[in-house]
Formats: C-alpha cells, sequence, structure tokens
C-alpha cells in the first residue's frame, strides 16, 4: 500500500510539463468562471449543479420521455439503470484511482450546495450529463439540446468551485466514451 500523499503519488507519475500545462488550463478556466459571476448565473450555475446531483435531472428527462414516447417505459428503464451503472463506474472505480483534492470548500457562496467527499478527478457530474446526453442524442434531432445541457452542468462544477476545470474535461470525456459503449452494449427497444 503506498502511504505517500496523493500530490506525492501524481508527482512521481505525471510528468513536470503536463502538470504545469493542467495547472495553467485549470487557473484559465477558474479566471474565467470568476469573472462571469453575478445573480443570473448564480442561479443558472448552481440550480444546474444541484438539479444534477445524483444524476436527478437525468432520470427526470428519462421519465419524461418515457411518458410521451412508444416502448418509453422500456427506454426509462435502460436509461436508468445506464445511468446507475455509469455512476458506479465512475463514482466508485474510476475516482478511488486517483485522490485529487478538491478546490477549498471554505470560501464564501451564495447558495448551499451538497459537499461531496469523493475525489475530485475525474467530475462525476459532468461524466453523467455527457453519459445522458450522448444517449439521449441517440437518433434525436434535438441532440444539441442534450448537450448544451450536458455542457451547462458540468461547466457548473467550475463555476461553484466543486470541481477543477480539468476534472470537468476528463469528465465529459469519460461520460462521451462510456456513453457511446452503452449504445452499443445495451441498444435502445425497438
Amino acid at each position: 500500500m503506498d502511504d505517500r500523499a496523493p500530490e506525492d503519488t501524481a508527482r512521481r507519475v505525471v510528468p513536470p510539463a503536463v502538470r504545469r500545462a493542467v495547472a495553467r488550463f485549470d487557473a484559465w478556466g477558474d479566471d474565467l468562471a470568476d469573472r462571469n459571476h453575478g445573480p443570473v448565473a448564480d442561479r443558472v450555475f448552481y440550480g444546474a449543479s444541484e438539479l444534477a446531483d445524483f444524476s436527478l435531472l437525468w432520470h427526470l428527462v428519462g421519465v419524461g420521455r418515457g411518458l410521451t414516447r412508444e416502448r418509453g417505459f422500456e427506454e426509462a428503464v435502460r436509461f436508468s439503470a445506464l445511468l446507475g451503472v455509469e455512476s458506479l463506474l465512475v463514482n466508485g472505480g474510476i475516482k478511488s484511482l486517483f485522490r485529487r483534492t478538491r478546490p477549498p470548500w471554505e470560501i464564501e457562496r451564495p447558495r448551499r450546495l451538497r459537499r461531496p467527499r469523493s475525489s475530485s478527478f475525474p467530475s462525476g457530474h459532468a461524466s453523467a450529463a455527457f453519459f445522458a446526453a450522448t444517449l439521449l442524442a441517440e437518433d434525436s434531432r434535438a441532440w444539441p439540446l442534450w448537450y448544451a445541457a450536458a455542457a451547462v452542468v458540468a461547466a457548473s462544477r467550475v463555476y461553484v468551485k466543486i470541481h477543477h476545470p480539468s476534472d470537468v474535461v476528463a469528465g465529459a470525456v469519460t461520460g462521451v466514451v462510456l456513453g457511446r459503449l452503452a449504445r452499443r452494449a445495451v441498444p435502445r427497444p425497438r
């Protein structure tokens, strides 16, 4: 068992040039979010972040689609089950491989949020959002809407200072990859 701190392990494994590039990207993303704070943005991003906790937003979308489509029940069950598998893989598996600390919690926030206890890398909200968008976009003319909603949820995690920007990018990529694999492994009911 490696008793070193997570930062020590990362320093040993990740090349310094990569660590510097990630730090620059994170600083740029944090600065961009900080420059765009305001009452409307607070409502949008804090609301998106909270509504997407435990993939609630995505489960509600799945139920809504299930109520309005032929074979909707089967689609809704498939969608929620796959969201559950994605959550187990990311939050129970992938995150345990990385022990990245989150941004400092002790900052003033205009709204209350649930304090996550897991690793910051990758963002589970971003992964779930892009996983859901990838499934919802399948054979849908509304695919830009699904990816736009996923982007708002993902960006909200940087805005509310719960994730580093690189966590969100990694989560988004993870979600798309897992979503494409899920579409092949468990096709939509026809």
